[in-house]
């Protein structure tokens, strides 16, 4: 097995994986790295929800586009592509919807934007002839974790529940994650007709996400989130502060943008049940027991 990344990682060293460095809009890099490879699992991506939107399209796109330019050169081998439930979020509530949800037609931020359209591109690519499935995972989180659950615990003291308390969000624990990459793998190899599907993936537990971000920050010794901002408010403050940045050119990310008020205030959760017709997936570490794993790892990092 062989990872590409701009970094080293000695975890990776530790399990024999070997490490090939570059960049993944470096189209010449890539080529190399998937030379000689039987399949490729493209999980890299510029996520956030601030910056210049040709940063974001140099890698979410052009970077798709340099890995799928890679696996034709090398025969078409198959590609595994990781989306984003964003790719489809309109800004409303999204509850029990499926791989049928169309694209919106505008985007809050570059992420999902930039996202949507590498995603397209693996799908125009699987129409004429790579073997290509995209997976779809919503909130990927556990031990290691360093995006979702720390910037929880940095924030702790300054969070405020936005929108309603009972609204429902779909998650995945890491492992569950891995668990459907390798057997989208299995089953495009198995039954190539598969290829080009979507597929949302998660714990397949609608959980509320402010109870989610209280069990997070208990974990880390933290007491539950307290006082509540109003959606509207919260767009509203978004609003205001992207002008203020986009106006004296401030890089740093703003503490709330509109995008982030219309995701902490709706609901965001998927049916899955092609993903286990087709795949055979179904979450094998569960959400209590992911939580419990996570403790035990917060409590190993103090």
């Amino acid at each position: 097995m062989t990872s590409f990344s701009r970094g080293k990682y000695p975890e990776l060293e530790a399990m024999g994986v070997a490490q090939i460095q570059g960049d993944l809009s470096h189209a010449e890099s890539v080529s190399r790295a998937v030379n000689g490879m039987d399949a490729v699992f493209h999980v890299a991506a510029l996520a956030g929800v601030w910056g210049p939107y040709e940063v974001y399209h140099q890698i979410n796109v052009a970077g798709t586009e340099n890995v799928i330019a890679a696996c034709r050169a090398q025969g078409n081998i198959p590609l595994v592509h990781t989306s984003s439930p964003s790719v489809v979020f309109d800004e409303h509530d999204m509850e029990g919807v499926d791989e049928s949800v169309p694209y919106p037609a505008t985007y809050l931020t570059h992420y999902p934007a930039t996202k949507a359209l590498a995603e397209k591109a693996v799908i125009r690519a699987s129409k004429k002839g790579l073997p290509a499935i995209i997976l779809r995972p919503h909130l990927i989180w556990g031990p290691g974790d360093n995006h979702l659950i720390p910037r929880i615990i940095e924030r702790a003291n300054r969070l405020k529940r936005i929108g309603r308390r009972d609204d429902l969000v779909d998650t995945i624990y890491v492992d569950n994650a891995a668990d459907a990459h390798v057997l989208a793998l299995k089953k495009l190899v198995e039954n190539p007709s598969l290829s080009g599907n979507v597929y949302f993936i998660s714990q397949d537990d609608p959980i509320s996400k402010w109870e989610l971000v209280d069990a997070f920050l208990a974990a880390a010794g933290k007491p539950p989130v307290k006082g509540h901002i109003s959606a509207k408010a919260a767009y509203g403050v978004g609003w205001f502060l992207e002008q203020i940045y986009t106006l004296f050119r401030i890089r740093s990310e703003p503490p709330m943008t509109r995008f982030v008020a219309k995701e902490l205030a709706t609901s965001h959760w998927f049916d899955i049940s092609r993903v286990k017709q087709d795949l055979g997936y179904s979450p094998r570490v569960s959400t209590k027991e992911g939580l419990r794993r996570v403790a035990d790892w917060l409590a190993q990092e103090k």
